[in-house]
């Protein structure tokens, strides 16, 4: 039986997952650290010939006759990313990362371009958000002008390792959604948005095609040979890493609500139609199914406590030890835990804030519950949007290296309410997209099955990991929620973003 496989490009590793789906089993999993180029000005960049070096040290790990046998690769990516192609397809410079708050002053002129935030809403269903794709070609073309006027292609993190498997160029709606030109409704680019992005250019020009979430694609010989795969291996649209993890998390039907404690903190739940926040309060994304995936992400989640672990000299494995032996609220201690700059809330020259500081609480066991606290109270903040525009939800899927730890899954579950179910298959993203695969594979060979179906027929979770809301617990979270919103009120005009 033929095998597929799942690539997922995030900020701190690539990740292979080499699945069977006659067994329903993972049968190689691999990963490759990588570096980021961080800057004081809030800059967030990667080299993207780093990426290629990972998967290749992927890929050579696995055992060359599980290689041989996977029929079908799908390709997960960091969202927003931007990386500039020349006409023949070389990069032109480091690709600027989704965290990546540098470009902060270039959002408002585009949106004041087309009329506002309320008019960009209507053109596109989103505002330009820091870290979108969008603000990044304005930053370019005043920071690097040699760079923007070799620019030929643009191409979002995934779309760009798409293209060294296949040689070809596309982008679908999922990942494109997140660019900030796509018109989420109607699932084309938006001209007024380009054209508000760079006046003076033609910026469509520079986009690939976008295709249906099903679309299939030839691997190029000469890299089928280098990695040791079949030459008749097939790739996937992949798409956003958000997308790839809500096929992962089996978020493909409506009423499940998908969390992701990784680098960045992700809420998200599928629908048919669109769904889209009138002040923007969450991204009215595509998802990479053929339906709508509203989104709420945060850009310090997992970055909070490690930053507390390295900080103190322990690793996160142990920080559950520290969690148990404090109590919830941290005892006053609260932690706004914006280290990147912050999305949700939309702060993104916001910085950590630590208050309630005292000779009690000052201490490693503290300060990590009020990082793991804070993090989750940003979700939190986003949870309640989703729930003030009548969305419900009966239960949390929970993915992530966050998901791995005890008291973090016990921790979701009292502050939202809501009982947590962990899947089986931990690398979510890299795991949906090796499903993609799967799913458009057995489309072009005339399998009718829907995603609906496939996910529920191989996406597990573990019942050893399932958690339930403690409502003894409940007062003290409620309490600590209301003082992280109130200091959140009280910093947010000292976190301003200054015109262009």
């Amino acid at each position: 039986m033929s095998l597929v496989a799942g690539l997922d490009l995030g900020t701190q590793s690539i990740k292979l997952v080499v699945y069977d789906p006659a067994s329903r089993q993972v049968l190689a999993t691999q990963g490759r650290a990588l570096d980021l180029i961080a800057g004081d000005d809030g800059s967030r960049e990667q080299h993207p010939s780093d990426w290629l070096d990972a998967i290749r040290a992927c890929f050579a790990a696995v055992d060359p006759a599980l290689r041989a046998r996977i029929a079908a690769l799908g390709v997960s990516g960091q969202q927003h990313g931007f990386v500039p192609l020349d006409a023949e397809g070389q990069v032109l410079a480091p690709a600027k990362l989704w965290c990546d708050t540098s470009t902060s002053a270039q959002c408002a002129p585009i949106m004041d371009a087309v009329g506002g935030v309320a008019a960009c809403i209507a053109q596109a269903g989103n505002p330009i958000l820091a870290g979108y794709t969008a603000s990044k070609l304005p930053w370019t073309k005043i920071h690097r002008p040699e760079v923007y006027a070799k620019l030929a292609a643009i191409a979002l993190p995934h779309d760009y390792v798409n293209s060294w498997l296949t040689g070809a160029r596309w982008m679908e709606h999922g990942d494109a959604s997140g660019t900030g030109w796509l018109d989420v409704r109607t699932r084309t680019w938006s001209s007024a948005l380009l054209q508000a992005t760079d006046p003076e250019r033609d910026l469509s020009a520079c986009l690939p095609p976008l295709v249906e979430a099903d679309a299939l694609f030839p691997v190029r010989p000469e890299i089928a040979a280098e990695l040791g795969l079949s030459p008749q291996l097939r790739v996937s649209t992949g798409g956003g890493d958000n997308m790839m993890a809500a096929i992962g998390t089996g978020c493909v039907v409506p009423g499940r609500l998908a969390m992701s404690l990784g680098t960045s903190g992700t809420l998200f739940a599928y629908s048919d139609t669109p769904v889209v926040s009138d002040s923007g309060a969450w991204a009215a994304f595509c998802d990479s199914t053929g339906g709508w995936l509203p989104l709420i992400c945060t850009m310090n989640c997992t970055v909070a406590t490690e930053q507390v672990a390295r900080m103190f000299g322990f690793a996160t494995r142990e920080g559950d030890a520290h969690i148990d032996a404090t109590a919830p609220g941290a005892s006053g201690l609260t932690l706004l835990p914006f280290f990147n700059g912050e999305r949700t809330p939309d702060l993104p020259l916001g910085r950590g804030v630590l208050t309630g500081l005292t000779a009690h609480n000052m201490d490693a066991a503290h300060l990590y519950r009020a990082a793991m606290e804070g993090a989750t109270y940003s979700l939190k903040y986003g949870f309640d949007a989703f729930v003030s525009a009548g969305m419900a939800f009966d239960r949390v899927v929970l993915t992530g290296g966050g998901a791995n730890s005890a008291a973090w899954r016990q921790l979701v579950a009292d502050v939202f309410a809501l009982p947590v179910d962990v899947p089986v298959q931990g690398e979510g993203a890299a795991f949906g997209a090796a499903l993609q695969a799967l799913w458009a594979l057995g489309r072009a060979q005339g399998d009718a099955t829907s995603m609906a179906a496939l996910a529920a027929a191989h996406v597990a979770t573990d019942p050893a990991r399932a958690c339930t809301p403690e409502p003894r617990r409940a007062p003290a979270y409620r309490a600590a929620y209301r003082r992280f919103t109130d200091h959140l009120d009280a910093v947010r005009p000292l976190y301003a973003a200054p015109a262009a």
